[in-house]
């Protein structure tokens, strides 16, 4: 087993194998990097974005329009009588601020998935070369090996055809616009 097992006291990442701390290590230093890039003026509208975010804010939010509500009503000469053109005006900025807010937001979020995926799909081809290739060496020891019967695979064979990732593509392509 890969996996060693340690003492409680030591952290989760001592009790990993080294090739899979490893892949913790490297994961953890491109969304490090990541996060390096990000300016100091996106970093803030990330926070205040996250922070609207929360229940919280809804809550707050509620309050102090119950709050101008009541108050605009409970006065004899109200700065913002109804129907609360200020505080329509205050709700519709904050509406287009937000907006703005949370579309810089999931911008950035969009670009850091894209390379993401970019990177998966590399990863992915590379891997699909690498199995290739070991099934190519399987099914050349199975011919060599003299205590295992000779067969033809069809499968193994056509396992070992590198796959076209264009083709798989249009192929995908094409069963989408079918269906």
């Amino acid at each position: 087993m890969f996996i060693r097992r340690v003492p409680s006291s030591e952290s989760a990442q001592d009790e990993l194998s080294e090739h899979v701390a490893h892949t913790v290590q490297t994961v953890a230093s491109l969304r490090s990097r990541a996060q390096g890039r990000v300016s100091r003026h996106q970093r803030a509208v990330e926070v205040f974005t996250t922070t609207l975010g929360r229940p919280s804010a809804l809550y707050v939010i509620m309050i102090l329009v119950a709050t101008w509500v009541g108050l605009n009503l409970s006065l004899p000469r109200p700065p913002d009588p109804p129907p609360f053109f200020w505080l329509q005006g205050a709700v519709g900025l904050a509406a287009v601020l937000t907006v703005t807010l949370i579309l810089i937001t999931q911008n950035r979020q969009t670009q850091e998935a894209e390379e993401r995926s970019q990177l998966d799909l590399q990863v992915n081809l590379v891997a699909e070369q690498k199995i290739t290739k070991v099934i190519e060496l399987l099914e050349e020891l199975r011919r060599d090996l003299p205590s295992v019967r000779d067969r033809v695979d069809s499968k193994a064979d056509a396992m070992t055809e590198a796959v076209d990732a264009t083709a798989v593509l249009s192929a995908l392509e094409q069963t989408l616009e079918e269906k």
